[in-house]
């Protein structure tokens, strides 16, 4: 968990992260800086340190932005990459469309797109991924949302 706040003081800082956030970022920030911390994250708590992500079927290279399937790549566009890595940071629990979509879209959440914006770029990555003979790992939970199975 990334904390963002406008609150910047030292002791601010330490009783985030002593509460258990594993980042503290003070407002305001560029968005470079925030997805480099972002990724970060992603390989200190699902990649040991290292730049890929071995899951089963899957090889995610964090550093080259690439996912290859039994042996072969999957061409994804930024949206799907950046679907499927929320989906594995969040693996074997639901995620709902609407924090998908917040996650995925670049700018107020009020305004993030909708169910379907969501629904497009899930069955768009599942037929990739089954193309290339991934079995399905992406679940639809009725009503919920999605659940990364690995």
């Amino acid at each position: 968990m990334i904390i963002i706040s406008a609150r910047n003081s030292l002791d601010d800082k330490i009783m985030g992260l002593d509460y258990g956030a594993d980042d503290y970022l003070t407002k305001p920030f560029h968005l470079p800086e925030l997805s480099a911390r972002v990724k970060a994250l992603i390989r200190r708590k699902y990649a040991d340190g290292h730049t890929t992500l071995d899951l089963d079927v899957l090889h995610i290279d964090l550093a080259a932005r690439s996912v290859t399937t039994e042996g072969q790549a999957v061409p994804l566009s930024k949206i799907e990459y950046d679907l499927l890595t929320f989906l594995v940071t969040n693996k074997n629990r639901v995620v709902s469309r609407q924090a998908i979509a917040e996650h995925l879209y670049d700018g107020p959440s009020d305004q993030a797109p909708g169910p379907e914006f969501v629904y497009s770029h899930i069955k768009n990555l599942k037929k990739k991924l089954k193309e290339k003979g991934c079995p399905e790992i992406i679940q639809t939970v009725y009503g919920l949302g999605y659940k990364l199975i690995i």
